[in-house]
């Protein structure tokens, strides 16, 4: 896999939604429902002043009728605006509303927003990060040379023995955070 590395290719961090900087709190169809980690804006914050950030989002509650498009797009909207206003704005959110079992593109750890982002916005995937608290956003890093960063939180504990043996493991947001700007 070749990067973009061509122009002012930056970096990015690509963040899980739930269970990574937000409490996982199943099929969120309220942003009153959600409930920021203590060391989200911070973490991010920091991210923010060296890397573009991005948030890939599996909602496989749309597929099974629990969610709509719309009470996602709300969150999504409210996450945005409220690490915004901590100084760390959003570059895009990227969205797959399918279940696993459909074999869609995008669902992770398919690449598909990470390249959407390389492309849209002139990423070096090799140069990037993707921090989340299940085994598919490690591996989502791994389809394209970037580093993985596995969080305990959300469902991280459960999932442990499932990641490789490398991989950097985080209590969460604000160590990971420490990790990739250790980086820099």
């Amino acid at each position: 896999m070749t990067s973009n590395r061509q122009g002012n290719s930056r970096p990015a961090v690509f963040l899980d939604r739930d269970g990574t900087i937000i409490e996982d709190r199943g099929d969120l169809s309220d942003p009153t429902q959600v409930v920021f980690f203590k060391d989200t804006s911070s973490a991010l914050r920091r991210l923010a002043d060296h890397f573009a950030l991005f948030i890939v989002t599996n909602q496989s509650g749309v597929a099974k009728g629990t969610i709509t498009i719309q009470d996602v797009q709300r969150v999504n909207d409210y996450v945005e605006e409220y690490v915004a206003s901590a100084g760390a704005p959003i570059a895009s959110t990227y969205v797959c509303p399918h279940q696993s079992s459909s074999g869609c593109k995008c669902i992770k750890p398919n690449p598909y927003f990470l390249k959407e982002a390389e492309r849209e916005f002139n990423i070096d995937l090799q140069r990037s990060f993707t921090i989340g608290d299940h085994p598919c956003d490690v591996e989502l890093a791994t389809q394209v040379e970037a580093t993985g960063i596995f969080v305990l939180t959300g469902h991280g504990r459960n999932h442990r023995e499932e990641i490789p043996s490398q991989t950097i493991v985080a209590e969460g947001i604000r160590e990971a955070a420490e990790h990739i700007l250790a980086s820099v």
